[in-house]
């Protein structure tokens, strides 16, 4: 696989054009106007919630390009936050090569503060919360599952976000239904399933199971609904190769799983700052993040 070198990493952005309104673990947000936000995605990565002090090549170029594929492959399902106007068009000429092909410009929302997860095969902290209450997140589910095993049908499993640093909540059904309402609460439920269901499918055909992902939702200033954020990326979701899945053991994943791995190995307490990666884990890393890119969608990196 012939590896994308023409773009040097981006840690961090520093435009000068537009309002810095907060920098996430990975995404950096500007105002665009009043009504409208850049996001830009940057190189960073972040394991067990710590931001690495390296960046991972073209990490979000490949993010941005696959969340790109997919708001327009669901957009029948539900409208997105994505406004289709060029980067390059609201920030300084001098700017572009910071946006090119790792930014959107999209609606300004108001957030809705709990995250849709859907899962469809039990894994990562879902396994661990059956193994010790034959439930995840307070879905009862049928005794004797194993490890990676798909479920009956897939869960929904909200969970509380959490502030930068910490961990997000596992919440209850009910508990979403008192945050935001049971209609909203309904209606999001009714609406991730979906999504994961067809995204699921299709990445079926490219020989990928989706084992789980989480979804985000806003509300525009008419109380609309739209998917935002980032959907169905390596990093908001669980991809395994199909031909390595095998029930009882953790498949590998097209993710961080190299760092997370290489990370277990250190003596190091899971708190800031992390220690210094390796080049090889770097570059086997970058590679994941553009092999899933591939096979998902059958685009190279633009």
């Amino acid at each position: 696989m012939t590896m994308s070198t023409s773009h040097s990493p981006l840690y961090e952005s520093t435009l000068k054009s537009l309002p810095l309104l907060g920098r996430g673990k990975v995404r950096d947000n500007y105002a665009v106007g009043t009504d409208k936000l850049l996001i830009v995605t940057t190189d960073r990565l972040s394991a067990f919630d710590v931001i690495m002090g390296e960046p991972i090549p073209n990490k979000g170029r490949v993010l941005n390009q696959m969340a790109d594929f997919w708001f327009a492959k669901l957009s029948h399902i539900v409208p997105n936050h994505n406004t289709g106007i060029d980067p390059a068009t609201v920030v300084a000429a001098d700017e572009a090569d910071q946006v090119k092909g790792r930014a959107v410009v999209v609606k300004r929302l108001e957030p809705i503060l709990v995250e849709a997860v859907v899962r469809g095969y039990l894994a990562g902290s879902g396994w661990k919360d059956y193994q010790a209450t034959a439930s995840v997140c307070g879905v009862q589910l049928p005794p004797g599952l194993k490890n990676a095993e798909k479920l009956p049908e897939p869960i929904f499993t909200p969970a509380a976000k959490a502030e930068m640093g910490h961990h997000d909540e596992n919440i209850t059904y009910d508990e979403m239904e008192r945050r935001i309402g049971t209609e909203l609460s309904a209606t999001i439920r009714a609406i991730s399933i979906k999504l994961y269901k067809e995204a699921a499918e299709y990445a079926a055909t490219r020989g990928i199971i989706i084992a789980d992902t989480k979804f985000e939702f806003g509300l525009d200033t008419r109380g609309e609904l739209f998917l935002m954020d980032e959907v169905l990326t390596a990093d908001s979701s669980r991809f395994w190769p199909a031909d390595g899945y095998q029930v009882g053991t953790n498949p590998p994943s097209f993710d961080k799983q190299f760092v997370r791995d290489w990370l277990e190995t250190q003596s190091w307490g899971k708190t800031p700052p992390a220690p210094k990666l390796p080049d090889d884990v770097i570059a086997k890393t970058a590679e994941k993040y553009e092999e899933a890119l591939q096979r998902l969608t059958g685009q190279s990196l633009a």
